[in-house]
């Protein structure tokens, strides 16, 4: 008898947004080399959201280690706007992280899925 792997839902609530404009959008990764982004992670899981939904669920993820970032697109454009490299909508990364200059590394928003369940709030931020 072949037992399956053991797999997890993965709950990702949003705070501090701040409007219901466009829409939420998250890149799920366990690829250092891909986070933020997910660009090049063909294991990556994204999902769009409209903003006033505030919450994600992810079922059937396998357990081990991820990060999570989150971009609030309020024009809907698919994309993080920027000016000068500074983010002019929110964004925000699981774990919460101290943030400098440029997104953290994948080291500060890591966490484990090793339960049936977990959850991550993830807090948005705005410079502009």
């Amino acid at each position: 008898m072949v037992s399956a792997a053991p797999v997890s839902r993965l709950d990702i609530g949003i705070d501090q947004l701040r409007s219901a404009k466009g829409m939420i959008r998250l890149c799920l990764t366990a690829d250092p080399d891909n986070f933020p982004q997910c660009v090049d992670d063909a294991r990556a899981l994204t999902r769009s959201v409209p903003a006033g939904q505030r919450s994600i669920g992810l079922d059937g993820l396998p357990h081990g280690t991820y990060a999570a970032a989150v971009i609030h697109d309020e024009n809907n454009n698919a994309k993080l706007d920027t000016l000068a490299g500074i983010p002019r909508e929110g964004f925000g990364f699981s774990r919460n992280p101290v943030i400098r200059f440029g997104p953290p590394r994948f080291s500060a928003a890591r966490f484990t899925l090793d339960s049936v369940a977990e959850t991550q709030q993830i807090r948005m931020r705005y410079i502009f």
